[in-house]
């Protein structure tokens, strides 16, 4: 495993929404919809579900060997991560058909408060697809407090949409990426096929009392915590900006890099689009690992006598220690986090 990029088993997740049918187009499944609607990816963070499908749901098993992610890190964090020593991203694929609940995430301070950690969960969304009228819910609207928000989540009780009014309404098109910092209020709207990448926890306070027929008990909407500490998860200054603009970083014969979310905008991870148009790139990452997700295409990864065609739904892990051995190439587009 030291010796080549390592791919997994998929790894689709429970939720308490249904989606997926956009995996059809994008990874071959079966076309329909369900309570798998999430795909995560060279991860080691374990979902917290209130029921559990299998012992270690949400971790990832290296391909043909029934070995968990985050064991093979725990044994070899150098080799596999670098001098960070730690997974610092996960990263996932969801597809939603519903409106999923108004929802924030916390930032390191509140999760090092009240969850015994130091990651929060700013995360970043790519819209690699959609269905007609896909929306997505992003900030509060001018004039939204405390009040009215805590108004509102003992009127969404009855009325769904009471949260709905309050956020600010977006249509997404395919390649629109989303910068969401932690404590932001957001809503995933039906209809959207989304690259997620995120700081590695599942922390979600979604303080709304229905996801479509769902009904969220108490701990489901405040993870433990009481309604006014959940609420203190949530940012009421204006909403952060929507547009960002990929910067091309490399571009030399037939293959270009852009930086999608760069440096500059979170301390947290980068995320870098690589097109290919029959050109090749080699994978280099200073001192760290790579998480590589194919969005178009196909083509293959090459290097040290290793040769192996990859296309549209494939991903894999690039250890640290492999950085500047493998190089890709053909007709794609790839996403690389780290």
């Amino acid at each position: 495993m030291m010796n080549e990029p390592i791919f997994f088993e998929r790894n689709r997740v429970r939720r308490v929404y249904t989606g997926g049918r956009l995996f059809g187009d994008f990874f071959g499944d079966e076309p329909v919809d369900g309570f798998m609607p999430e795909e995560w990816i060279a991860s080691s963070v374990e979902a917290i579900n209130r029921e559990k499908t299998s012992e270690k749901e949400g971790v990832s098993i290296v391909k043909g060997s029934g070995i968990y992610f985050d064991e093979l890190l725990e044994k070899y964090p150098l080799e596999m991560l670098g001098s960070r020593q730690k997974m610092r991203v996960l990263v996932k694929i969801l597809d939603s058909a519903v409106r999923l609940p108004a929802q924030a995430h916390p930032d390191k301070e509140f999760s090092r408060k009240y969850f015994n950690s130091e990651y929060g969960k700013t995360e970043s969304w790519i819209i690699l697809d959609k269905r007609q009228d896909a929306k997505i819910y992003f900030g509060f609207k001018d004039g939204v407090d405390r009040k009215l928000f805590s108004d509102a989540i003992d009127a969404s009780e009855k009325d769904k949409n009471a949260m709905e009014r309050l956020m600010e309404c977006y249509e997404p098109q395919i390649g629109d990426v989303f910068l969401v910092p932690a404590k932001t209020v957001h809503a995933i709207g039906a209809g959207c096929l989304i690259l997620e990448v995120q700081e590695p926890t599942d922390f979600t306070i979604q303080p709304e009392h229905w996801c479509a027929d769902y009904r969220l008990s108490d701990d489901e909407m405040y993870i433990g915590l009481s309604k006014e500490e959940a609420i203190g998860c949530f940012n009421f200054c204006k909403s952060p900006d929507t547009g960002i603009v990929p910067v091309t970083v490399y571009h030399k014969d037939r293959a270009r890099v852009e930086n999608v979310i760069k440096p500059s905008d979170t301390g947290c991870f980068i995320i870098n689009r690589i097109t290919l148009n029959g050109g090749e790139y080699t994978l280099s990452v200073n001192d760290s690992y790579g998480v590589y997700i194919v969005t178009e295409g196909t083509g293959e990864i090459c290097g040290d006598g290793y040769s192996k065609k990859i296309q549209k739904g494939d991903y894999f892990f690039m250890p640290a220690c492999l950085m500047d051995r493998f190089c890709l190439k053909g007709s794609m587009k790839v996403t690389e986090c780290f």
